[in-house]
Protein backbone atom coordinates (compact mmCIF):
# COMPACT_ATOMS: atom_id res chain seq x y z
CA UNK A 1 0.00 0.00 0.00
CA UNK A 2 1.42 3.37 -1.03
CA UNK A 3 1.84 6.37 1.24
CA UNK A 4 -1.02 8.09 -0.61
CA UNK A 5 -3.31 5.10 -0.06
CA UNK A 6 -2.45 5.04 3.63
CA UNK A 7 -3.19 8.75 3.98
CA UNK A 8 -6.51 8.40 2.12
CA UNK A 9 -7.46 5.48 4.33
CA UNK A 10 -6.58 7.48 7.45
CA UNK A 11 -8.46 10.57 6.21
CA UNK A 12 -11.61 8.58 5.50
CA UNK A 13 -11.71 7.35 9.11
CA UNK A 14 -12.07 11.03 10.14
CA UNK A 15 -9.33 10.90 12.80
CA UNK A 16 -8.91 13.64 15.35
CA UNK A 17 -5.13 13.59 14.80
CA UNK A 18 -4.98 14.21 11.04
CA UNK A 19 -2.33 16.89 10.63
CA UNK A 20 -1.98 19.81 8.27
CA UNK A 21 1.30 18.29 7.10
CA UNK A 22 -0.48 15.04 6.21
CA UNK A 23 -3.14 16.99 4.30
CA UNK A 24 -0.42 18.90 2.47
CA UNK A 25 1.36 15.65 1.55
CA UNK A 26 -1.88 14.03 0.39
CA UNK A 27 -2.86 17.02 -1.73
CA UNK A 28 0.57 17.08 -3.36
CA UNK A 29 0.12 13.38 -4.20
CA UNK A 30 -3.09 14.32 -6.03
CA UNK A 31 -1.38 17.07 -8.04
CA UNK A 32 -2.09 20.10 -5.85
CA UNK A 33 0.59 22.67 -5.15
CA UNK A 34 0.59 24.96 -2.14
CA UNK A 35 0.32 28.56 -3.29
CA UNK A 36 2.44 31.07 -1.45
CA UNK A 37 0.66 34.39 -1.11
CA UNK A 38 3.15 36.24 1.06
CA UNK A 39 3.05 37.22 4.71
CA UNK A 40 -0.27 39.10 4.37
CA UNK A 41 -2.33 36.04 3.44
CA UNK A 42 -2.85 35.04 7.07
CA UNK A 43 -3.47 31.45 8.00
CA UNK A 44 -5.55 30.69 4.88
CA UNK A 45 -3.61 28.53 2.42
CA UNK A 46 -4.64 27.73 -1.13
CA UNK A 47 -3.76 24.47 -2.83
CA UNK A 48 -4.08 24.71 -6.61
CA UNK A 49 -4.31 21.66 -8.87
CA UNK A 50 -1.53 21.88 -11.43
CA UNK A 51 -3.67 20.83 -14.43
CA UNK A 52 -7.25 21.77 -13.59
CA UNK A 53 -6.50 24.91 -11.52
CA UNK A 54 -9.06 23.69 -8.95
CA UNK A 55 -8.47 25.41 -5.60
CA UNK A 56 -8.75 23.86 -2.15
CA UNK A 57 -8.51 26.37 0.66
CA UNK A 58 -7.49 25.36 4.18
CA UNK A 59 -6.80 27.24 7.38
CA UNK A 60 -3.34 26.39 8.63
CA UNK A 61 -3.68 25.45 12.33
CA UNK A 62 -1.97 27.82 14.72
CA UNK A 63 -0.82 26.30 17.98
CA UNK A 64 -1.35 22.67 17.02
CA UNK A 65 -0.78 21.00 13.68
CA UNK A 66 -4.03 18.99 13.67
CA UNK A 67 -7.00 19.83 11.48
CA UNK A 68 -10.42 20.44 12.95
CA UNK A 69 -13.18 17.97 12.15
CA UNK A 70 -15.03 20.39 9.84
CA UNK A 71 -11.81 20.78 7.82
CA UNK A 72 -11.43 17.02 7.50
CA UNK A 73 -15.06 16.70 6.38
CA UNK A 74 -14.64 19.50 3.82
CA UNK A 75 -11.43 17.93 2.52
CA UNK A 76 -13.08 14.52 2.12
CA UNK A 77 -16.10 16.03 0.35
CA UNK A 78 -13.96 18.15 -1.98
CA UNK A 79 -11.71 15.24 -2.94
CA UNK A 80 -14.79 13.07 -3.58
CA UNK A 81 -16.35 15.81 -5.74
CA UNK A 82 -13.13 15.99 -7.74
CA UNK A 83 -13.26 12.20 -8.24
CA UNK A 84 -9.88 11.44 -6.73
CA UNK A 85 -11.17 9.37 -3.79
Amino acid sequence: MSKRDKLVEKLLTRPRDFTYDEAKTLLSQFGYKEEKRGHTSGSRTAFVHIKTKHIISLHKPHSQNTLKMYQIDELIQTLRNQGVI
